[in-house]
């Protein structure tokens, strides 16, 4: 498959530099600080509007949700948001969604494990290819758009802060800095950002329609802090301990990524008895640390007690690791959370979510879907407060 390069699907020197310059790029554009939480808090009322011209009926909120919180990316990308009915931002999704279902398929899989075999075999798999090409056709000409206004003196977004990394490099024979991985980096936030986040919310979502006195205690809460005539904030989270709860919980509970990504033995090592060889793709399970009885009683039930302390205070836990763990933790782990935060709670302070489906527990329990896990596809009314 072609997504080799990247800070992603890397290891080595090419994943030293592109993690370390996305890192700090993220940060000068606000991870942590006020002008991304600013960012998100924009898109989250852009979203209220939207719901609220659906006028209480009921739909599927999968698209929606991933427009969204593409858009926040978008933000940071490209240096601007699209309108919910651009169309050219619609195909740019269509084209991920795609993407996203074949490679996470069995058939994308096993594509990933032996391309140079099924490189010659017939199926769906032969389609990622042609539509990853279709994905780098787009950036690559929003890269060509700021190419023509390009200032490195005020670079607008990450493209312009990777141009302005490539000039710096220019005569370094072992940059990484190159065209093609920012191609490729551009395309790995769409796809590590935008599923991620989205997917969380959608479980989310599904949860509280199954139990409605969790949603209720949630905007007992939020009314309590919030109130209704101002927009949240990420300081907002220190003072709403259940919220802070119930998000840890869903994020637990839905697992999006139960695998983890594939990292690599550096060296030849025994494990458990087992010789590992160096070079040897590794999974390191993030399921078995969400759902471990030891730290999650009752780990296959939704319980946002596993997060709080007799005294109802948040507690933190060492198992709950979504983002994985160690030198290759999610680059995009504060900004994921300052998503859920205040989508979560704008969401909630401005509708009550209802539903006509008759839901069990087994309906909100995770999916697996190739290397993810989904929720069921549901329908929801969002009903002014």
């Amino acid at each position: 498959m072609r997504v080799v390069p990247g800070m992603i699907l890397s290891n080595g020197e090419r994943w030293k530099q592109l993690r370390r310059f996305t890192l700090m790029t993220l940060r000068n554009f606000g991870m942590g600080k006020r002008s991304m939480e600013e960012r998100v808090q924009e898109e989250a009322q852009f979203l209220i509007q939207e719901l609220k011209s659906y006028k209480q009926s009921a739909v599927n909120p999968t698209n929606i949700l991933v427009q969204a919180v593409s858009n926040v990316i978008c933000s940071i990308v490209f240096g601007n948001r699209f309108e919910y009915d651009n169309l050219k931002f619609l195909k740019l999704l269509n084209l991920f969604n795609e993407t996203f279902q074949l490679m996470g398929s069995t058939w994308g899989q096993v594509y990933d494990m032996i391309p140079e075999v099924m490189d010659h075999v017939p199926g769906p798999h032969q389609r990622i290819n042609k539509l990853l090409d279709e994905l780098m056709v787009f950036v690559n000409e929003r890269v060509k758009m700021n190419q023509k206004s390009f200032d490195p003196g005020t670079p607008r977004d990450f493209i312009d802060c990777f141009m302005i990394k490539m000039n710096q490099e220019k005569q370094n024979p072992n940059s990484e800095f190159n065209t093609k991985n920012l191609l490729l980096s551009v395309l790995q936030l769409f796809f590590a950002g935008t599923e991620t986040v989205s997917g969380t919310l959608r479980h989310g979502f599904l949860i509280l329609l199954r139990y409605p006195e969790i949603q209720e205690k949630l905007h007992e809460e939020i009314a309590h802090v919030i109130g209704d005539n101002r927009s949240p904030n990420i300081e907002d989270r220190s003072k709403m301990p259940y919220t802070d709860a119930v998000i840890h919980e869903i994020q637990r509970f839905s697992d999006v990524l139960p695998l983890n990504l594939p990292h690599s033995t550096v060296k030849d090592i025994t494990f458990h008895g087992y010789t590992i060889p160096k070079g040897t793709d590794v999974y390191p399970l993030l399921y078995c640390a969400l759902r471990d009885p030891n730290y999650f009683p009752n780990p296959n039930e939704f319980n946002p007690g596993h997060f709080l302390d007799k005294d109802g205070k948040f507690k933190k836990e060492d198992a709950f690791i979504p983002f994985s763990t160690g030198k290759r933790i999610c680059a995009g782990e504060g900004l994921a959370k300052m998503e859920l935060f205040l989508f979560f709670t704008t969401i909630i302070q401005n509708f009550k979510l209802a539903t006509k489906m008759h839901l069990t527990d087994a309906d909100i329990s995770p999916k697996m879907t190739g290397f993810s896990n989904v929720p069921i596809p549901y329908e929801v009314s969002f009903i002014s407060r």
